[in-house]
């Protein structure tokens, strides 16, 4: 053709339901203006000339379009059902996530640990052992040394890098809140674990939560978060109880009494109704704990001794009782009360007393209010009072100012006492403390001190004398290396016996066969009884304690308003879907209706044309 052609290519219906006939016009002069005439042999009337006998007429090529069918856009229907049952991508609900908790530190900390997990796990969070699927971390820190905080803000570091919420509960926050590290992260104050709930939703949904107060009384401050909450139990045999909060010290090295703050004890009647509720659930075994068991009552117009007289009332037969640690000057005062106690059947004979040093110099620059007369007075009175006693101590390394003579005196004491169970620490400076203000020994020599004690604990075995004795255990766990059950006899010594399911929980006849520095091996005695302490079946690992009926109620009022938020959060889903589907109904209404129009205006002029 030497004039060009006019080419009909597509319909083509775009998403605003208009048709187009898209036309495409090659020219031969490439003069898009206007048609060219001066290389045409022939005149043209009409457009229609163009059009050469080769080529098809337009009824031909209409016909052999007759079978195009427009095509329309498939929805993703998976996709979209997918969607239709999720909520908006925007919105967090609390009370589903997945929460990883690590604790350091004491049997206080343990304890608090296990009842932020009860709190959450009532709420519908699931407590879980991984900490990688968790949404979550809740890390409940340790601030007795260094280390235990450097491994706390490891932690806080890998949470970070890996993309997770963080809360931070313990006394390392507590004491120090301001630390940079700590900076834009939600926390959880140690009185104010009741309210863990709380500050986890918060942060989940984005926000930065800091609740650090102390509860109070008509302005007397309590022992803390109340004992009645929910809690799990690590070990669903072994129930802690913290007595008091605090302490009546102010020793210098001491960073935990920046965090506890001072005394404040729980009452009586509360601490023997948490007891009873704990043999209720098939504990067989109890841990008094506190920053100092010692002092207990003194804020209150009472005494250790009393709180233990009413806590044998209510221990089940095989069950036991293991009293946490206390200071020397507290427990003086009560020293024949306490042997009576410690003489219990259902009173492990066992008491951690720290003496840190045996030189009276470092003593006062710790400001321990005692010297070493008095915690051996108090040794000796319940090694005689008290036959078979175990008494574990605590002792630092290379405190400020501590001379090799100061040093060689503790080493003496460690000879004379053999203490079957001492637990050694090198000094660490606290900040904030005013031991960290004075002058340190090198860290060589605190290192040196801390492995010759070491090498003097080891070179005596505790427990040798004990082969052959026909002793009673009562089991509770299962050993680091999963080939025993650990149990601890009438001295809290911890005695490692074979894997016998009916074991666990109960209190068995063995005899010891073999010792080692830490443990003795006993055989289960053929003829002896076994004893099942607990008034009821033990809760599974994992399973919530306390549910009180107060906590239900609170509880449901919680359920129902997440439940409303679903409600809500759905509905406006359901309203988005809804008001999506009337868009796209409206679009293909007006598509199909455009491309019946346009058929339609094509064959009546086809049919003019034809007819004319």
């Amino acid at each position: 053709m030497c004039h060009g052609e006019l080419h009909l290519k597509s319909l083509q219906f775009p998403e605003s339901g208009v048709l187009i006939f898209q036309e495409d016009l090659r020219l031969i002069a490439n003069n898009q203006e206007k048609m060219p005439s001066a290389s045409c042999d022939t005149f043209l009337d009409d457009i229609e000339d163009i059009v050469s006998q080769e080529d098809s007429k337009p009824q031909d090529r209409h016909f052999a379009r007759k079978h195009v069918v427009p095509k329309v856009r498939r929805r993703n229907t998976q996709k979209y059902l997918q969607d239709e049952n999720s909520p908006p991508s925007d919105s967090t609900i609390p009370g589903i996530q997945k929460i990883w908790i690590r604790t350091w530190g004491c049997s206080h900390n343990n304890s608090d640990g296990e009842y932020m997990a009860g709190q959450l796990a009532a709420y519908g969070y699931k407590i879980t052992e991984n900490a990688s699927e968790a949404d979550l971390w809740l890390l409940n820190s340790c601030t007795v040394k260094n280390p235990a905080e450097d491994h706390f803000r490891n932690s806080i570091k890998k949470a970070q890098e890996e993309n997770k919420k963080v809360v931070l509960a313990g006394c390392v926050p507590q004491a120090q809140p301001r630390q940079d590290y700590l900076k834009g992260l939600s926390i959880i104050g140690v009185q104010q674990i009741d309210r863990v709930v709380e500050v986890v939703e918060e942060t989940i949904k984005g926000h930065s939560v800091r609740l650090l107060g102390q509860k109070k009384d008509n302005g007397k401050r309590l022992g803390g978060a109340r004992l009645d909450l929910p809690k799990i139990r690590k070990n669903p045999l072994i129930e802690i109880i913290s007595i008091n909060t605090g302490c009546l010290n102010a020793c210098t090295y001491c960073k935990t009494k920046h965090a506890r703050g001072n005394l404040a004890s729980y009452p009586v009647d509360e601490l023997v109704d948490r007891a009873k509720q704990s043999f209720q659930e098939g504990v067989c075994e109890i841990w008094l704990t506190s920053e100092d068991t010692g002092a207990y009552g003194r804020d209150i117009g009472t005494s250790l001794p009393a709180l233990l007289w009413k806590l044998v009332e209510v221990i089940p037969e095989g069950a036991m009782l293991r009293l946490g640690m206390t200071n020397p000057p507290y427990i003086l005062e009560h020293l024949e009360e306490m042997a009576k106690i410690l003489n219990h059947p259902r009173v492990y004979a066992f008491l951690h007393i720290p003496v840190q040093s045996a030189s009276d110099t470092v003593l006062m620059e710790m400001k321990r209010e005692y010297c070493v007369a008095d915690f051996k007075r108090v040794v000796d009175f319940l090694k005689d009072k008290v036959p078979g006693i175990t008494i574990a101590t605590d002792i630092i390394c290379g405190f400020p100012g501590e001379t090799d003579q100061d040093f060689q005196e503790t080493v003496k004491l460690v000879e004379e006492y053999k203490f079957p169970s001492l637990f050694i620490n090198q000094f660490y400076p606290r900040p904030g403390t005013p031991a960290a203000k004075m002058e340190q020994v090198p860290a060589q020599v605190k290192k040196q001190r801390t492995k010759d004690l070491s090498q003097v604990f080891h070179s005596y075995n505790p427990y040798d004398h004990k082969i052959g004795e026909r002793q009673k255990v009562l089991v509770t766990e299962e050993s680091f290396d999963s080939k025993f059950y650990v149990a601890h006899n009438r001295f809290y010594e911890q005695v490692l016996v074979p894997k016998n399911p009916t074991f666990m929980g109960k209190m068995v006849e063995v005899n010891v066969y073999e010792s080692g520095k830490h443990f003795m091996k006993g055989q289960p005695v053929s003829d002896a009884k076994v004893y099942a302490p607990s008034i009821s079946k033990p809760l599974a690992k994992g399973e919530i304690s306390g549910l009180t009926e107060e906590f239900r109620n609170r509880l449901g009022n919680h359920l129902n308003s997440v439940s409303h938020t679903l409600d809500a959060t759905q509905q406006d889903s359901a309203s988005s879907r809804m008001a999506l589907q009337l868009q796209r109904l409206h679009q293909d209404c007006t598509l199909r209706m455009s491309v019946v129009l346009a058929l339609f205006a094509f064959l009546f002029a086809f049919l003019i044309k034809m007819c004319s």
